[in-house]
């Protein structure tokens, strides 16, 4: 085991980003054209890093295997991003901002990098404005504000319910001016399938055509990966369809290591599923826990329509039991939370696998005209799914598989262990600890590409002058594009008897049940034992139609389900060997006498970064210790 240099710089926390800033290394205007970059994915991170780097004169080719970088999943965070501007002199500060970051991951993040990422949220809120985001205002001509869990301030900046999909267009702009001034190459509807990596340096990708099959070369001097997280793993989630983990984990097979992967979050408000063959969950914003009430009906065997159920004969279990913070405690503990009573037999709905969300009372308050104009797409868009009218009856919601904080090991440069890779936004693991707060995810991913990585990628570049890329005709690129096509082939050729679909769907329940709200030892150790097992059988028996030369969706899903199959051996061994609960990582055997989790900071207060070593069940395993100089480690609470 080793230890892990994070590369933080000395000094005091609060200037700690702009001093190093000074430090680094510049490349002069006129020479960053003879630099090329490759960024993988076009969501908020890749987009804005895109953008920001073909502004500053480098040569950039971005690639998202979307028909469109407006297609990211970027577009489904509705709810808002989160920036210490205190407009409203309610107590916000940077200092707070990165407190309540700091505590809400459970005192399992890095302090450096939540400071930088408080600093830079100002800015960001004024360079999405300056690009038009329609940003809601209040009577006096401010940007408004709304809360989030886990903070007892309004912090959260938002465009009604359609906060990520407003942020991506202001992305997606500066990114096309770019593509027409001919300093970004947007590549379209391709597929990252292997990173090449050159004496011990990323050299470039292999990506397939998803339209054509072609399978192309490309190289550059750096190589960042934006592809988001990896919570597709538990087939039912939140995220959309197509997000996977491939491009992480062909990195991560070329030697970068993967931290934290069972850091998963559990978003408290989706949708419950209907029945067993559903295969997407839909999130609804964290901002309806603002004016929305949670609640079950203190009977298990109740059968009255909701508005039909006296006020004494309810549980509002959250305000119940965290009266400081509420409906709005953070994400990992009001899911718990919902568990609980559900497994009690107080759920709600047809399958009763739900609790309430109830707006009731700021109906009566507000008038619907006004909730409306605070939540109008939102409530039309459950209405849509369920046939139900929220104006008129509770929502119910679920607790669902939806953010990840693991992901490739980064330093504070966000590079990860290969020197030339850089991984940005959720595919990294840097800023959130063991549970991410709502309305943080916009925030790190446009921080990361617009305000941190211009900074750090210039520092690596620098020194490399004069220096020619690998030509892709190098012996590595050769073996790169042999290994992908081997992996088509043999999948195409196994003419096995069961779908991808199924085989994802048989993993997913096995991940869920062992290593998602809850684990324990012997579940864990249950699950390691089932997953090879089924992954073998995965191997020989999956069926993939068509064929490589045209579209063929089956082939796309079949090689992100071998990587979710090692990912997922990889999530429950992170799991097991972190013998405590924090965060989203709860083990049942660590809970305090009231049922939180319970941290032991003496052993774990770590970073656990696993090397591929070959063998998906014997990783190695090495730790970057976490240290606390400006937040004191005590037991959460949001009572």
């Amino acid at each position: 085991m080793t230890v892990l240099d994070s590369r933080v710089p000395d000094g005091p926390l609060e200037s700690k980003w702009e001093d190093h800033k000074f430090d680094m290394k510049l490349v002069n205007p006129n020479n960053k054209r003879r630099f090329e970059i490759i960024i993988v994915g076009t969501g908020l991170a890749g987009a804005s890093a895109a953008a920001t780097l073909g502004e500053l004169g480098y040569k950039v080719k971005v690639f998202t295997y979307h028909d469109s970088a407006r297609r990211a999943h970027s577009i489904a965070a509705q709810g808002g991003i989160n920036a210490a501007k205190n407009y409203h002199g309610d107590g916000d500060s940077v200092f707070r901002l990165f407190y309540d970051t700091v505590k809400g991951g459970d005192y399992r993040s890095r302090e450096a990098n939540v400071h930088r990422l408080a600093e830079v949220s100002n800015s960001i809120i004024d360079q999405c404005v300056a690009q038009g985001v329609p940003f809601a205002r209040e009577y006096g001509g401010l940007l408004d504000n709304r809360s989030f869990g886990g903070a007892q301030v309004s912090r959260t900046f938002y465009a009604r319910g359609q906060t990520g999909q407003q942020l991506l267009l202001g992305a997606y702009q500066a990114l096309s001016r770019q593509v027409k001034e001919g300093n970004v190459e947007l590549i379209t509807k391709s597929e990252m399938l292997e990173l090449v990596v050159v004496d011990g340096k990323a050299a470039g990708i292999v990506v397939r055509d998803l339209v054509t099959g072609e399978i192309t070369r490309h190289s550059a001097h750096a190589t960042v990966l934006a592809t988001g997280g990896y919570a597709n793993a538990f087939f039912l989630s939140t995220m959309a369809m197509a997000s996977n983990v491939t491009a992480a984990w062909r990195a991560h097979r070329k030697g970068a290591f993967f931290a934290n992967p069972s850091f998963t979050q559990i978003h408290p408000t989706a949708i419950p599923s209907s029945d067993e063959f559903q295969s997407k969950l839909t999130l609804m914003s964290e901002s309806l826990r603002n004016d929305g009430r949670i609640w079950v009906p203190e009977d298990p065997d109740e059968s009255r329509h909701p508005a039909d159920i006296p006020e004494e004969e309810r549980d509002y279990y959250l305000e119940r039991r965290y009266p400081a913070f509420g409906n709005l405690a953070p994400r990992d503990i009001s899911s718990r939370a919902a568990k609980v009573v559900v497994d009690e037999g107080k759920g709600v709905g047809p399958l009763k696998n739900g609790v309430y969300l109830d707006f009731a009372d700021v109906m009566e308050r507000l008038g619907h005209d006004a909730v409306a104009d605070k939540y109008g797409n939102l409530f039309e868009m459950y209405e849509r799914i369920t046939g139900e009218d929220p104006y008129e009856v509770p929502m119910r919601i679920y607790p669902a598989p939806h953010y990840t904080m693991g992901g490739l090991w980064v330093d504070y440069h966000l590079q990860t262990t290969i020197p030339g890779l850089f991984s940005i936004g959720e595919s990294n693991f840097s800023d959130h600890g063991a549970n991410r707060l709502g309305a943080s995810a916009l925030m790190q991913g446009l921080a990361d590409g617009y305000f941190v990585l211009p900074y750090t990628i210039g520092d690596y570049l620098a020194p490399m002058l004069g220096q020619p890329k690998v030509e892709t005709s190098a012996p590595e690129f050769d073996q790169a594009e042999q290994d992908v096509q081997a992996r088509i082939e043999k999948y195409l050729n196994t003419n096995g008897t069961r779908s991808v679909d199924w085989f994802h769907r048989e993993l997913g329940k096995l991940l869920w049940d062992y290593c998602g709200m809850e684990r324990t030892k012997e579940g864990l150790e249950k699950a390691l034992s089932e997953i090879p097992a089924l992954r073998a059988e995965f191997e020989r028996d999956v069926r993939v139609l068509g064929s490589a030369e045209s579209l063929n969706s089956s082939l796309e899903k079949v090689g992100r389900v071998a990587d979710f199959f090692e990912l997922a051996e990889l999530m429950c061994k992170d799991a097991l060997v972190r013998e405590e609960s924090c965060g989203g990582h709860f083990r049942a055997e660590h809970q305090t006498d009231d049922g939180e989790a319970q941290r032991d900071d003496e052993n774990f207060a770590h970073v656990t970064a696993w090397e591929w070593t070959g063998d998906p069940g014997d990783p190695t395993e090495h730790r970057e210790q976490l240290d606390f100089e400006y937040v004191t480690l005590t037991q959460r609470s949001y009572k």
